[in-house]
């Protein structure tokens, strides 16, 4: 059950209105990354564990997520509805809002239509968690960008509420990792690596692109300095 209260989770106050703002934050509205791609991606995560805690904190991000979706509706509102009312707007006559109407709309910055592949979820719960903290931070750069741009004040209050959200998203999605063990380790399900799952192939050279670090060297990975030669020996072993 889904109850709905028009009490917005963080207050929206725009005093400079930015038709041209607006459309982009169409972009969290209709976008890949947007609140709805992630509402409905927690959700259907949430029926592939029987963790009931997992389950418990997904629904319960989703559901948020939901109420991130009214914040960044009520912005674009607040931001072309004034605008929308004066015809010598040509700020507002050169956005999407000049053919569709002041408001959200279903659509992404560039007016492509909301598309349910965005919704990322593979029916494994470690699988899916790894995916949500991708997307929590393509949302936070999201957030970003469109803070950086905006010069009103309570638009940019909002919008870092919102990133502020996705952070401590992200870190919940990496504690629940960490209680099923499976923050640290690669592999999950029932595949059996093959002997080259610690090997670093050094394939390309120039620019820095030797330098060792901890994702090349031991004791977690053995380099491979010629991948060539490693191949033919294989090979020859066979």
């Amino acid at each position: 059950m889904f109850l709905h209260k028009a009490i917005p989770i963080h207050e929206v106050k725009v005093e400079n209105r930015d038709p041209v703002f607006a459309e982009k934050l169409l972009e969290q509205y209709g976008g890949a990354t947007g609140e709805l791609s992630a509402a409905l991606t927690y959700l259907t995560q949430s029926y592939h564990t029987e963790n009931a805690g997992i389950r418990d904190m997904l629904q319960d991000i989703a559901t948020e997520e939901f109420s991130h979706l009214e914040v960044i509706a009520l912005l674009i509102e607040q931001h072309t509805e004034r605008a929308s009312k004066n015809l010598q707007d040509k700020a507002y006559q050169s956005t999407l809002f000049a053919i569709r109407g002041p408001g959200p709309h279903l659509v992404d910055s560039k007016g492509s239509t909301w598309d349910s592949r965005y919704v990322n979820e593979g029916g494994n719960v470690v699988r899916d968690l790894r995916a949500n903290i991708a997307a929590e931070a393509g949302a936070l750069n999201t957030y970003e960008q469109l803070i950086a741009m905006t010069t009103d004040d309570g638009t940019r209050q909002a919008l870092v509420h919102l990133a502020t959200r996705e952070v401590a998203h992200t870190h919940m999605f990496m504690e629940a990792l960490r209680s099923m063990d499976a923050f640290e380790k690669p592999q999950f399900g029932d595949l059996t690596p093959d002997g080259t799952v610690d090997l670093f192939f050094h394939l390309h050279s120039g620019n820095g692109a030797d330098t060792r670090g901890p994702w090349n060297s031991e004791p977690e990975f053995r380099y491979v300095a010629d991948p060539l030669r490693e191949i033919e020996q294989r090979r020859g072993s066979h």
